[in-house]
């Protein structure tokens, strides 16, 4: 049976960048948030975010993202409640993926709410990024239009480092990118090793 790893990390990681690095290496990934942003452009998910949100959040008829992450990263319970409309429609397409999928030996389940979201019970091994503080900082500053008070408050809203690796089987350092395949490279021999013995 397909065994499902988890990869997880705060915000400006590189969660994305491992990821990929584990699929040149023969592992297919799922990246939660690329594909809860496809769904989110559903008829059923938009309605749903109107219903919850109202029309503040659209612009020509489309969710406006950055207008509905200041209104979610500022109150958690709104995050909840949009976490709460989009997860299962994530859960269910990861379901459908996953069948498709289930030649792999090992996939990757890649998400930055984890443990947030409880996804990491579905896990059968678990992989934290991490990053120095301002490494992750300037990297979302090089990506996104936006500022360091507004990427503290995404940190603030996600579990800290110590918190993740507490509950994580394999942690990756990604300050720089060699450093950090190494690592995967390392987890990859063990994964094998895992693999003979089953």
């Amino acid at each position: 049976m397909t065994k499902i790893i988890g990869l997880t990390g705060g915000i400006g990681s590189g969660k994305t960048t491992i990821a990929n690095y584990f699929h040149s290496c023969g592992i297919p990934i799922y990246i939660a948030d690329d594909e809860a942003r496809k769904l989110m452009q559903s008829s059923e998910i938009v309605a749903a975010i109107k219903n919850t949100f109202g029309d503040i959040v659209f612009e020509n008829g489309n969710i406006n993202r950055e207008k509905l992450a200041k209104i979610v990263f500022n109150e958690p319970a709104r995050l909840a409640q949009l976490n709460a409309i989009v997860h299962p429609a994530v859960k269910r397409h990861f379901k459908q993926w996953l069948v498709e999928n289930k030649a792999a030996a090992y996939i990757i389940y890649e998400t930055a709410i984890l443990f947030e979201s409880g996804s990491y019970k579905d896990c059968d091994l678990i992989i934290t990024i991490t990053a120095p503080v301002e490494t992750r900082i300037q990297r979302v500053l090089d990506r996104d239009k936006t500022t360091r008070e507004a990427i503290l408050k995404r940190m603030d809203a996600q579990w800290s480092d110590e918190k993740r690796t507490a509950k994580s089987d394999f942690v990756v350092e990604n300050s720089t990118i060699e450093i950090a395949k190494r690592e995967v490279d390392q987890i990859l021999k063990i994964l094998k090793i895992k693999q003979k013995h089953t």
